[in-house]
């Protein structure tokens, strides 16, 4: 079998969770963008971008070939990886200017969002992983990408669409938390720093939801401002507190072996990293951006870490589909 048959073959067995391999590589892109380091930050863009496009086409293959699948797959959490994926480039596009394409990525993520999140929810029980979380990580995506959309273009409504998005979001938090089983914190195969992901991402979505608001647009008073910030700082706080708990728990039961649910650590590491950075901006707490930075780092190098994980799966599975033709 040849390399791109064996590619193809390889891609389409990958499952739904396979989304956040694109959600890590583009929240790293954000970050350097937000640090400085505009090179490495389109390096990365070009990688989500690829990783999005082979996603989508095996999305849209599964849902016209294999509707049995695609229903199976469509009531898990993981599916809502296609929207937070799918908004999180369309963040990194605004930042580059690219407004309509960054528009067309929202509108594509607002279709797909209702109709997975109802599915999802509705199969929420006990004693689940944290990809439970996913519900409030797509909704606070869709957050950040409007409300980055209305700084951009000065439009009042998609701001205040963000804000209701934002409080949706955490809701969602909220009333998954009971359903979150704490025991993954210490056996989890990657996807439990989504706990703590949903968190930075919310206070993602807050900081761009503060630093939406100029004398053109004034989209909140004082006290809306206030309630705000005060939600947006606590927030990171706890986001932060996840990731030092989940950090501990990773040092106390070590889980080396590669499993692609590790795409979800890296999510969260560099989400907490790209919100340290903007919330520091945000509320004018310069001090914060350093720790972001040192933070984002840590996420390129944890992104190159499962990388390498994946291209070992990838050799380990091609040798077994090619072994497979030739029987």
């Amino acid at each position: 079998m040849s390399g791109l048959s064996s590619l193809r073959a390889w891609w389409a067995q990958r499952p739904p969770a396979a989304g956040a391999v694109v959600m890590a590589t583009g929240v790293v892109s954000i970050g350097w963008h937000l640090t400085g380091y505009e090179v490495l930050s389109r390096i990365a863009l070009v990688v989500a971008c690829v990783a999005w496009t082979a996603l989508a086409a095996n999305f849209v293959v599964r849902l016209l070939r294999d509707r049995a699948r695609w229903r199976a797959e469509a009531a898990t959490p993981a599916a809502l990886t296609a929207v937070a994926a799918t908004a999180v480039l369309g963040i990194r596009f605004v930042a580059l200017g690219w407004q309509t394409l960054a528009e067309a990525l929202l509108a594509l993520a607002t279709v797909l969002w209702p109709v997975l999140l109802v599915d999802v929810v509705r199969h929420w029980k006990r004693r689940m992983p944290a990809g439970v979380f996913l519900g409030c990580v797509a909704t606070q995506s869709l957050a950040v990408l409007a409300a980055s959309l209305a700084a951009a273009g000065t439009t009042a409504w998609l701001a205040h669409t963000a804000l209701v998005l934002f409080w949706l979001g955490l809701a969602l938090y909220v009333v998954a938390l009971p359903c979150f089983d704490p025991r993954q914190v210490v056996t989890g195969a990657g996807d439990q720093w989504i706990a703590g992901g949903a968190l930075a991402i919310s206070a993602l979505a807050g900081s761009r939801l503060l630093s939406a608001d100029s004398t053109r647009l004034y989209l909140w008073n004082g006290d809306d401002r206030g309630v705000l910030r005060g939600v947006t700082v606590a927030l990171l706080v706890l986001g932060l507190a996840w990731c030092a708990v989940l950090l501990v728990a990773e040092v106390a039961r070590p889980r080396l072996g590669y499993d692609v649910r590790r795409w979800s650590t890296v999510f969260p590491l560099g989400m907490t990293a790209a919100a340290t950075v903007s919330v520091a901006a945000a509320v004018d707490v310069s001090w914060l951006r350093d720790p972001g930075e040192v933070l984002l780092w840590v996420s390129a190098a944890a992104w190159l870490v499962v990388a390498a994980g994946a291209l070992r799966s990838y050799g380990a599975g091609r040798g077994d589909v090619t072994s497979t033709a030739r029987r």
